[in-house]
């Protein structure tokens, strides 16, 4: 008896023990990990889906592939914030032209918005999945509003708090994965071998693919969310926040490279799904996120359909805010008017109206009749084409020894930064060949 009362009194301490771990790890984890987790959002999810319906496992390699491309670029960003205590789009118009700038934002403001609308109608539409009594109407804008006012009054330390923790519903996807049949070994072999057709619905969905995982609004969002944690921790003004230690640009690292992994994981796992249930059963089409978990019900049971939908809802939520403010850093920086979340309403005026006309607009874009799948493509087709002109600035900012002294890129950072370049801009010239 003694001795069965001693298990039990370990197995309940080592359970506290890794609750304790996971807590300790959840706290180190920062703006990087909700960047990171952000990149999934249900817009996302779809583009992911689609790949899996459309080619099985066969772009499962963008998965890994575009993880140390990815995670290196959203380094520099914070990297850069840390050094110069000032946000992204800051930076580049003090160094760079300010009517580049003024273009790319307001580009960015466009495929933000388009996100930001298509994220809002798969969340409805996930949760009508889970409770067919309420339309999707009423949902859509419940959703959109809940998401702008949370932003607006709720204090950033609060707000970062919550929306760190929504990072656990992406783990739906890999949970999903584990209840269906997996073919692995052909699974491995896709993931390290990279295959292409070169056919022109592939190059515009791997366009699309690199367009919602390199995505130019975690690049303003990274950088000011850098800032706004020193502000949160009382370094008010540039020159209090300006200069980095070895410590908190390690800390920013393992922060950012844990919130990538999360992201590109999931990627995977969505890619893997899709490809092992939709893709094998004919099912190739996917219009949107709540598509994919409405066609896995009959193939991989409820509980795939209930795990993808709580995905959709927790990964939007998360994504919604994301996209709204990292426009408003963005143009906000650019006008130099003042900005982030940590001021109240009345003081950063610009910088709140960007985020409400945003989800305004998300709102509407679900009763235009505007076809989510086109608004998603052309949504990653306007981040492919912005992309590499941001990354340029990125790149050359983070390298440049005057401004970030001795944390500039290394030689292998410089050259992943403009492989990324490449890369992103090859895609984007061939889908607007392709697509026009």
């Amino acid at each position: 008896m003694s001795k069965e009362k001693n298990s039990k009194n370990n197995s309940s301490t080592e359970n506290n023990s890794m609750i304790k771990e996971g807590k300790e790890y959840i706290k180190k984890l920062g703006p990087g990990i909700i960047t990171g987790v952000s990149d999934d959002d249900p817009s996302g999810i779809a583009t992911y889906s689609q790949a899996g319906a459309s080619y099985g496992t066969g772009l499962s390699w963008l998965a890994a592939w575009s993880y140390p491309l990815v995670s290196t670029i959203q380094e520099m960003c914070g990297r850069i914030a840390l050094v110069t205590g000032r946000g992204l789009a800051s930076n580049i118009k003090r160094i760079y032209s300010r009517k580049i700038l003024f273009a790319c934002t307001i580009l960015l403001f466009l495929a933000n918005t388009l996100n930001i609308g298509a994220d809002l109608g798969a969340m409805a539409k996930a949760v009508e999945l889970m409770i067919p009594q309420i339309s999707f109407t009423p949902l859509v804008v419940i959703i959109g509003l809940s998401s702008l006012l949370f932003e607006i009054y709720i204090p950033y330390k609060k707000y970062a708090k919550y929306l760190k923790w929504l990072v656990i519903t992406v783990f739906s996807y890999i949970i999903t994965a584990l209840i269906i049949d997996i073919n692995w070994a052909e699974l491995l072999h896709s993931v390290i071998i990279p295959t292409i057709t070169f056919s022109k619905d592939q190059i515009i969905l791997i366009t699309a693919v690199l367009g919602t995982t390199i995505s130019p609004y975690l690049f303003f969002w990274q950088t000011s969310q850098e800032i706004e944690e020193d502000i949160s921790n009382g370094q008010t003004t540039i020159a209090s926040r300006k200069g980095a230690t070895h410590d908190e640009v390690k800390k920013m690292k393992f922060d950012i490279w844990s919130g990538m992994f999360i992201s590109n994981l999931v990627m995977f796992f969505i890619i893997i799904v899709c490809a092992n249930t939709l893709f094998t059963h004919g099912i190739t089409q996917i219009n949107t996120a709540s598509d994919a978990a409405l066609a896995l019900a009959p193939l991989a049971g409820q509980w795939a359909k209930l795990l993808f939908s709580i995905g959709i809802i927790g990964t939007g939520l998360l994504a919604v805010p994301v996209l709204a403010g990292s426009t408003a850093y963005a143009i906000s920086e650019s006008l130099g008017k003042k900005e982030g979340l940590h001021r109240k309403f009345k003081s950063a005026k610009t910088f709140y109206w960007i985020i409400i006309i945003s989800i305004i607009i998300g709102i509407l874009i679900n009763f235009v009749g505007i076809n989510p799948v086109r608004a998603l493509i052309y949504s990653a087709i306007t981040n492919g084409i912005i992309a590499p002109i941001i990354l340029v600035f990125i790149v050359g900012i983070s390298s440049n020894k005057k401004i970030m002294g001795e944390f500039k890129n290394s030689f292998i950072q410089k050259f992943i930064g403009w492989l990324t370049i490449i890369i992103m801009g090859i895609a984007a010239i061939a889908s607007i060949f392709y697509m026009f």
